[in-house]
């Protein structure tokens, strides 16, 4: 084709979860479910976390942001999505496609981010209980959190430039429920290399870094709580990291089954199922694991539901 006759795109239409008429509403309604349970959820998690005393440590602090994260990626997503089911024309203006991209990549990355700092505390807590308050000092926590929004902010700021760097000008329709990397360089009508060669370094590079502290984290607390001799003190050592395994195990199980998968079975469709469990579900789990398999969390739950008002006036 010229590049005279050529129209640029100025929207695009979000396809969403599925096409089919007839599912629309029950789909509407479910996921708005799913994401006022995870808004309930996570500022649950930050609430309790800023107002309880007893949930001051670096843990905590990390857990609150790891909730903030939660709830921003989940936000990027829903409010849209839940608009499209309701709506005949499912469109989004080339802007605000570029905006929801930036936001997701801010959020994911630093919430691949987080799971790693988080591995990391668990592993000064468990390996080295006795310096763990001057190894993750709160200089150090602040540090930790400052490079994690750091380095989500980096990548959407080189990432989403270069997706939108590309022509759009034939089809405008996204195989999506949210403007993703993917379906967005499918539907370009120019070269794609180098944004997909951008892509793909920046996610090898942050899956990579990050997974390998999660690795090392674990492996070393899993020897250290081998080492130890009586079945009281290995339970109660597993018990401090076992809601973290648990979310590590679900959200990188989920970003490797979309990512090494064999390129034969790999779809779009996939990755929008895929992406439909880490962007909206593992947000909404997020806070049941970490509440029900936390004792002080529980506690400051039921307390703080017996007089809210008296938890606020202690901020």
């Amino acid at each position: 084709m010229a590049p005279g006759n050529l129209t640029h795109v100025t929207e695009f239409i979000l396809m969403g979860v599925s096409d089919r008429p007839e599912l629309q509403v029950p789909l509407f309604f479910l996921f708005l479910v799913i994401y006022l349970l995870t808004a309930a959820g996570n500022l649950g998690i930050i609430t309790l976390t800023t107002v309880d005393s007893r949930l001051q440590t670096p843990m905590y602090f990390f857990l609150r942001h790891l909730a903030v994260i939660n709830f921003g990626n989940s936000t990027v997503i829903a409010p849209k999505m839940l608009v499209n089911f309701l709506v005949t024309e499912k469109t989004t203006l080339y802007y605000e496609c570029a905006t929801q991209l930036g936001g997701f990549l801010v959020f994911i990355v630093a919430e691949i981010f987080m799971l790693a700092v988080m591995a990391y505390d668990r592993y000064v807590a468990i390996c080295n209980p006795l310096l763990y308050m001057v190894v993750v000092s709160r200089r150090v926590c602040l540090l930790l959190v400052f490079f994690t929004y750091l380095f989500s902010f980096v990548t959407a700021i080189v990432v989403t430039p270069c997706v939108f760097s590309v022509s759009y000008c034939s089809s405008n329709v996204i195989n999506h429920f949210y403007c993703d990397n993917v379906p967005l360089l499918a539907l370009s009508c120019s070269d794609t290399h180098l944004p997909e060669t951008v892509v793909f370094f920046f996610s090898a590079t942050n899956l990579f870094f990050s997974m390998i502290i999660v690795l090392i984290s674990y492996f070393n607390i899993i020897l250290a709580i081998l080492r130890i001799r009586s079945s009281e003190g290995r339970k109660k050592a597993f018990s401090t990291c076992a809601s973290h395994m648990m979310a590590v195990t679900v959200f990188y199980g989920t970003l490797l089954f979309m990512y090494l998968q064999p390129r034969t079975n790999h779809s779009l469709d996939t990755d929008k199922m895929a992406s439909v469990f880490y962007t909206l579900v593992i947000p909404m789990l997020n806070p049941v694991i970490y509440s029900f398999r936390n004792k002080d969390v529980k506690c400051a739950l039921k307390e703080f539901l017996k007089n809210p008002c008296k938890r606020f006036n202690l901020i």
